[in-house]
């Protein structure tokens, strides 16, 4: 107020023009005019900002702000900000900023403020094309509130985060992989590589923490030389920072999505992940690819349940039947030859438990799980 008496002062004296008195008082000429008016009628009273006191028509209604804390102090407690933003927008049709909703929670303490991060390192540059390189990789948590710890599959593109596959099993495997890799190659085709850490179902590692050996292939190893697949072997953390970061935010959001919808067995749990979660999910994370090319290949589903198995070899016992676990699979007659006694053949095991007898290209005989025989043989396989 002293520094627009001082302004005002000058202006009567002649000494400025209203246009150079509003300047110096950081505002136009016009307003200049209206606070001279108003200061003349009122005296100081008149310079007082009238918007004090008085709420913003775009202030966000009481109602909605208590909703809003009511519903993260009680259903979403724990939430991340932007999660629980998301499900606000999505499940309630809220219609504020992100921003005023993260300052509210910040306000009144439900929320700690994020810590300031460290400095910056230089991420890997993400690859040019969807399907050039896949990440897969297995995260062990309490994914399910009160029961045991699972592991949690997750297949996902370097390109754009996109995850193509993701389930819960109770623990990570040869057949949990194969799995993985039947869900994504069916739906999307063959990508040109997969990336993955050292584990034992993924590589042999004559020396712990060396180098693999490439030569000696596991049996992920052989379906995916079967199917042209080049497997990628990471050998640190940092390496795999960017499945690291994406297990970070599913293990902050998927065990409360799940909670959420009361889910505690994994078979609904696998359910709700494919139908329900990963598309949102993706439409939130997923990004386009630097390049809109695509480097998957299609492939045949059959190939494709041929190669990604389990394969081994076996001799035929003299009563005509192979061994195979704990099973005794009773080979049956065929039209090409009258036995085949001590014959190398090779056993397949499926993803669903399924198993199937070869002697070179031709399928002898399908089981079930259980080793029931399931179809006629005489079928030749390519």
């Amino acid at each position: 107020m002293q520094k627009f008496r001082d302004v005002l002062s000058r202006f009567e004296s002649g000494s400025l023009s209203m246009l150079e008195a509003g300047e110096l008082l950081g505002m136009s000429e016009r307003n200049f005019r209206r606070y001279r008016d108003r200061y003349e009628a009122e005296g100081e009273q008149g310079l007082v900002d009238r918007r004090l006191g008085k709420a913003s028509p775009k202030r966000v209604p009481e109602k909605d702000r208590e909703l809003m804390l009511e519903l993260y102090g009680t259903s979403y407690q724990g939430w991340s900000v932007k999660h629980f933003y998301e499900r606000l927008v999505h499940d309630y049709g809220f219609r504020w900023g992100y921003t005023w909703v993260k300052t509210q929670l910040h306000t009144a303490g439900l929320v700690s403020r994020a810590v300031r991060r460290g400095k910056h390192r230089r991420k890997r540059e993400r690859k040019p094309f969807e399907g050039m390189m896949l990440h897969q990789d297995g995260s062990r948590a309490q994914w399910l509130a009160g029961e045991p710890e699972l592991d949690l599959i997750v297949t996902m593109d370097d390109a754009t985060s996109t995850i193509y596959s993701a389930f819960l099993v109770e623990e990570e495997s040869t057949a949990s992989t194969l799995r993985a890799c039947l869900e994504t190659f069916g739906e999307q085709g063959l990508p040109a590589s997969l990336y993955t850490d050292r584990g034992s179902h993924y590589f042999h590692t004559p020396e712990a923490g060396g180098k693999v050996a490439k030569g000696a292939l596991t049996q992920v190893g052989r379906a995916l030389r079967c199917l042209g697949v080049e497997h990628i072997a990471a050998y640190s953390p940092q390496a795999r920072g960017r499945s690291e970061r994406m297990f970070a935010t599913l293990q902050n959001r998927l065990p409360k999505e799940l909670a959420l919808a009361g889910i505690r067995e994994i078979k609904a749990a696998n359910r709700f992940i494919k139908e329900v979660y990963l598309p949102r999910h993706n439409a939130s994370f997923a990004r386009p690819a630097p390049l809109p090319e695509k480097s998957f290949v299609e492939v045949d589903k059959a190939q494709l349940v041929e190669a990604l198995c389990v394969e081994e070899e076996r001799i035929v016992a003299r009563d005509n039947t192979v061994v195979f676990g704990n099973r005794r699979l009773q080979l049956p007659r065929s039209h090409d030859r009258a036995h085949y006694v001590k014959a190398k053949v090779k056993v397949r095991r499926y993803p669903d438990g399924t198993l199937a007898i070869f002697h070179g290209p031709r399928l002898l005989e399908r089981y079930d799980a259980g080793g029931v025989p399931q179809r006629p043989n005489f079928e030749i396989a390519a």
